[in-house]
């Protein structure tokens, strides 16, 4: 018996859905494997919204546990080497966590709603600013740098998995609970977010996958303008890291930019700080210019200096996942530096304020590069 294929996710020009695609059973050629791996993440649509009413569903009932006075409520007050940049933090568990378990409460019904495509006019708006709400408190707002921290030293923790964390420290002391708790938050809002923005587009006829409407191309489908604002983005992006990148170099230089001279006596004699100052200056210098991947040819098709791939065809999502991690994840550290700034002291947390200005540009210049890059959809043909 075939195996028929009706509908498919979007990747590469392939024939629209009302062509059927039959594969035999038991297919092993790399086409039939293709389409078997892709069956994992094809599903996200209806997948994201089971997955967020779940994550609400056990949140709201830890939260619900912490308002009873249940122990490890995650914005409580605790030693500095313990605590979180969190909005939240410090926080009272009979105060807010029983509105964490109402917001997870509303989040269950809503969810279900979605899933089942109900809503309209009002009702349909209602769920939509919940589930946006949603996904930007959980994602951006109540978070802080930790995950951005994470990524920057992610080479450096793998190792120190192995070998330990030089010094008296060990892993406990880089991620512990409070710093969990937020990366828990973090991906609700990413699962909120998906569910959203799915339950979005089918209720507005709208392409599931794509977001292609059928009345016609939008205006954001001409090259020319994707490149000229994705242009635009990226270099607002690479602007906007030039304050934080300068003072690190110039602190292990020795040049007290934008702090006391006495601070920059302390991190002198902390063995290893200007030092890793200027290793996050160095990085975000690289990131910068790998920004403008999005933009140039070489972020198409490998260059020459990626020997082993060079020539071919760099698939979208190679560019697009990364890139939208890290620009997610400079968000929630921008707006807490913009929380503990001091005027004084402008060089510590000041240039830290523009990783959100850094965030929102390449998080638009991601976008443009996805839509530039999309071929036709696999489920409606359109491209």
């Amino acid at each position: 018996m075939p195996n028929t294929v009706t509908e498919t996710p979007p990747d590469g020009e392939t024939p629209p859905p009302d062509r059927e695609i039959s594969l035999p059973c038991g297919d092993t050629s790399p086409r039939a494997a293709v389409d078997r791996r892709r069956r994992w993440w094809s599903g996200w649509p209806v997948r994201s919204g089971y997955l967020a009413i779940v994550w609400s569903a056990l949140y709201g009932a830890a939260a619900l546990y912490w308002a009873l006075g249940g122990d490890g409520y995650p914005f409580e007050r605790v030693h500095e080497d313990r605590s979180s940049g969190s909005i939240l933090e410090p926080s009272r568990a009979e105060l807010v966590a029983p509105v964490l378990a109402l917001f997870c409460a509303l989040g269950v019904v809503a969810g279900v709603l979605m899933l089942k495509n109900l809503g309209t006019g009002r009702v349909r708006k209602a769920l939509l600013v919940h589930g946006w709400a949603a996904g930007i408190t959980l994602t951006l707002l109540i978070n802080d740098y930790s995950l951005l921290g994470l990524l920057a030293f992610s080479p450096a923790l793998l190792v120190f998995v192995f070998t330990g964390v030089p010094g008296p420290q060990d892993m406990g002391d880089i991620l512990y609970w409070h710093r969990g708790n937020l990366m828990i938050l973090f991906v609700g809002g990413l699962l909120w977010a998906a569910a959203t923005l799915a339950y979005q587009r089918r209720t507005n006829g709208q392409c599931v996958y794509c977001g292609r409407s059928p009345h016609g191309p939008g205006r954001w489908t001409d090259a020319v303008r994707l490149r000229t604002w994705g242009r635009r983005a990226v270099w607002l992006a690479v602007l906007s890291t030039l304050p934080y990148d300068i003072t690190r170099i110039a602190w292990y230089f020795g040049w007290p930019l934008g702090i006391t001279d006495a601070f920059l006596k302390e991190m002198r004699d902390t063995p290893g700080m200007l030092e890793m100052g200027l290793a996050l200056g160095v990085v975000s210098t690289l990131g910068s210019l790998l920004m403008h991947g999005l933009i140039a040819r070489w972020g198409e098709v490998w260059p020459r200096w990626v020997w082993w791939k060079k020539g071919r065809t760099i698939h979208p999502a190679t560019a697009v996942v990364p890139a939208g991690i890290v620009a997610v994840a400079l968000v929630p550290g921008g707006l807490m530096a913009v929380r503990g700034f001091e005027a004084a002291s402008w060089g510590i947390t000041g240039p830290a304020i523009l990783w959100a200005v850094w965030g929102v540009a390449l998080g638009a210049a991601t976008y443009l590069y996805h839509l530039r890059r999309r071929g036709v959809c696999r489920s409606c043909g359109q491209g």
